[in-house]
């Protein structure tokens, strides 16, 4: 069966856009292009990812390397959805050890890109969820319990719209640092057994960069020194935007009240 194998590599290519968008470390997608050609009869591909786009060459004649097509692609908006990242995997294991037209393959891969992210009301009432449960695990009682499940609501809320429409990741951040610490305040001036500080790491736990550090430590030991220090720098531009927000609204309420925090 005669293979075009500039049609293979637009489909390896758009399998590793999928994944370097949805939060998967640079060697896996490295991995997954170089499978994905391979299994097509490319004798020669070379690829180099970072967490902002990615770099391919490959042989389209074959041994003689006389065909060398190089591609760019820089990806623009990143996100965390594992479930995609999970998906293209399963697709590219069943891509190499089958015999798939890169016509079908090219259509799953479509229905995977395509894939609807869940409801904002989803994502904003397992976020509570999680954030309440972590304040417990810091000491929180049943009202701080609470308190952390509907601020973190509102955070997660405001997240998901801010992300929507592409606002700066780093005011992103500093939007929800600044609502967590205001409704943390608000809710311990309504009742003395509400602590602003539980309430605070509680809702906080959504933005907290995990993945990104994940991905970091990850991509390190893997020998992608560059990718390492790329998600390294961007888990602390995260973690400095949220204690700028929340530090920026603590200051501003002890300089109006004069007074200290519960």
């Amino acid at each position: 069966m005669q293979i075009n194998r500039k049609k293979v590599l637009v489909l390896a290519l758009y399998a590793g856009e999928i994944m370097l968008m949805n939060g998967a470390e640079t060697y896996r997608v490295e991995d997954t292009i170089i499978r994905l050609c391979k299994s097509r009869g490319f004798s020669y591909v070379e690829v180099y990812v970072t967490p902002t786009g990615f770099f391919v060459s490959v042989d389209t004649k074959g041994e003689e390397q006389n065909g060398i097509l190089s591609y760019t692609k820089r990806i623009k908006s990143r996100g965390i959805n594992l479930n995609k990242v999970a998906q293209v995997n399963d697709f590219s294991r069943k891509f190499v050890e089958s015999n798939m037209s890169v016509e079908e393959g090219m259509k799953i891969l479509k229905e995977i890109h395509d894939l609807l992210p869940y409801p904002h009301y989803v994502h904003a009432l397992f976020g509570g969820l999680a954030s309440a449960f972590f304040g417990l695990l810091f000491g929180a009682n049943l009202l701080e319990f609470f308190s952390a499940f509907f601020t973190s609501i509102l955070v997660t809320y405001t997240l998901k719209v801010l992300t929507s429409i592409e606002f700066s990741p780093f005011l992103t951040h500093i939007s929800g640092g600044v609502v967590a610490a205001t409704m943390a305040i608000l809710l311990s001036s309504l009742h003395p057994l509400i602590a602003t500080d539980k309430v605070i790491i509680g809702a906080i736990m959504v933005m907290v960069p995990g993945v990104a550090i994940t991905n970091a430590v990850r991509d390190s030991i893997a020998g992608d020194l560059v990718s390492g220090l790329a998600r390294a720098t961007e888990a602390l531009i995260i973690a400095t935007s949220i204690a700028f927000g929340i530090g920026f609204i603590l200051k501003l309420w002890t300089f109006i009240t004069g007074g200290t925090l519960l």
